[in-house]
């Protein structure tokens, strides 16, 4: 009888941890309720039939976190994984590759087929912007995201981080997202009034939202609606926000998959025609947007979120961080940088082909980035560094620039420096006077404030989460 419970009782926990392991990995297909109404969800529903909300929202942040990555004692499993976060499809690493067909581009991303990988790493070692590892893992695409649950609240209770910093570089994403957290945040609030920490001076808002991009814009206008005492703080003006996004045309790749559940209007437009409609939006429904306020760091007083920047404090009692990815950039400061061909960042490399690019800077992201423009087609590429040698940069990089100079052409103008940025060319002041160049991009990589920096002085945690292939292309808009 004794050997007949020993039987039971070993079944029963076999059956109790498979049906563990089933919920933490989702079955194979999604949750079967909706994060946000908690409905029940048909086998594989886009979208809410209850609610709305398109699912896609959620991909990133209800993914499960993984451990470290470590290096497999078996080399002969190894094999490539892409951070679609970090890929900026140069396609360096197509050519590099010994294996035909191991790993290709698919649009603006490198995809790896496992089946054909064998684990050389010398993809990893051509990927100009460290977007390839070797792993022993599914075939999944990895990317590191601040650790947020389903509503986008980080592990700072009162924090919330949506958009590009969370991961997604869809506009959609971005403005559903800041949707979902504006709505979390006024369902907290909801009939606490009696319990809100007060302080004599200065007035406390409800949510302060930092970055007037559309997923801070999308959060306010939620805000608005449900009636909460809000602020968006944005560091320059919304022209900027917009002007400094790293595409040509904004919404072109998004699959339309994505739908918009947001009220702020998008649409495939170009960087000139979205400001138009946003400049409208903030001014038709009053949003209140304050320009030219940076905030510089983030803490608490008297039981609320403290906001500083050099010549403002605001007090909040929640907060959305709808930053993007890239920080705050330093700027040159010369004529013509408001032309709407200036960037600060490159999330596709294909954008720019045929061009004639200038990037400017010395150190890691500048040579990263002249080095995989260099691999797009017909495309000439002028690198200009105020110093003489790269000592802020890796040897590695400093290696594949030289290469890029002997092999693709890629100028290297040292000891040199911006004058002015005009239509069709741009003006450099080196050892021999001031040089006119044909122009159509400038790429300034000069370095500035990462906003990973920010989120560990705010106590943020970061996690490195696996995405099935498919979902990893749209999470990046390919």
């Amino acid at each position: 009888m004794s050997g007949l419970f020993t039987t039971i009782g070993f079944l029963a926990l076999c059956a109790l941890a498979i049906a563990v392991q089933v919920r933490r990995s989702g079955g194979g297909e999604r949750s079967h309720r909706c994060p946000r109404c908690d409905a029940s969800l048909p086998g594989k529903a886009t979208s809410c039939p209850s609610c709305g909300v398109p699912l896609q929202v959620f991909e990133i942040a209800s993914a499960p976190a993984l451990a470290p990555v470590r290096e497999a004692e078996d080399s002969t499993t190894l094999h490539a994984v892409v951070r679609a976060d970090v890929c900026v499809g140069c396609a360096a690493c197509v050519p590099a590759c010994p294996e035909e067909g191991a790993i290709r581009m698919e649009g603006k991303l490198a995809v790896v087929d496992v089946e054909r990988c064998v684990g050389h790493g010398k993809c990893v070692d051509a990927c100009p912007v460290g977007g390839i590892l070797l792993t022993t893992g599914a075939e999944v695409h990895r990317v590191e995201v601040p650790d947020v649950r389903w509503d986008f609240q980080s592990n700072v209770p009162g924090i919330y981080i949506v958009g590009e910093l969370g991961g997604r570089g869809l506009i959609k994403n971005a403005i559903n997202e800041g949707k979902v957290a504006a709505e979390s945040v006024a369902k907290e609030l909801a009939g606490d009034v009696q319990s809100r920490p007060t302080l004599a001076a200065p007035p406390i808002f409800d949510l302060a939202i930092v970055g007037g991009g559309p997923a801070g814009l999308s959060a306010g206008l939620e805000a608005q609606s449900a009636g909460l005492d809000y602020v968006i703080l944005e560091q320059g003006t919304l022209a900027d926000s917009i002007r400094r996004y790293p595409r040509h045309k904004l919404v072109l790749g998004e699959p339309v998959s994505v739908p918009l559940w947001g009220d702020l209007w998008i649409a495939d437009a170009s960087k000139e025609t979205l400001l138009r409609v946003w400049e409208t939006i903030v001014e038709s429904r009053e949003l209140r947007l304050r320009s030219g306020h940076r905030v510089q760091e983030v803490t608490t007083e008297g039981g609320v979120f403290l906001l500083r920047g050099e010549t403002f404090a605001v007090h909040a009692r929640s907060v959305i961080l709808a930053l993007g990815r890239r920080g705050t950039p330093r700027r040159l400061g010369v004529p013509g940088e408001e032309s709407n061909r200036v960037f600060y960042d490159i999330v596709e490399m294909e954008a720019f082909r045929g061009q004639r690019v200038l990037v400017v800077g010395g150190g890691d992201s500048a040579l990263e980035s002249a080095i995989g423009l260099a691999h797009q087609t017909e495309t000439a590429v002028t690198l200009s560094y105020r110093g003489r040698d790269f000592d802020r940069a890796k040897e590695r990089n400093v290696a594949r620039l030289q290469e890029a100079e002997r092999v693709r052409g890629v100028r290297v103008l040292r000891e040199s420096t911006v004058v002015s940025i005009e239509p069709g060319r741009v003006k450099i002041a080196g050892p021999d006077g001031t040089i006119e160049l044909p122009n159509d991009t400038v790429i300034v990589r000069i370095g500035g404030e990462p906003p990973d920096r920010f989120l560990a002085r705010l106590g943020i945690a970061s996690v490195v989460k696996e995405l099935p292939l498919a979902e990893a292309r749209d999470a990046v808009g390919v």
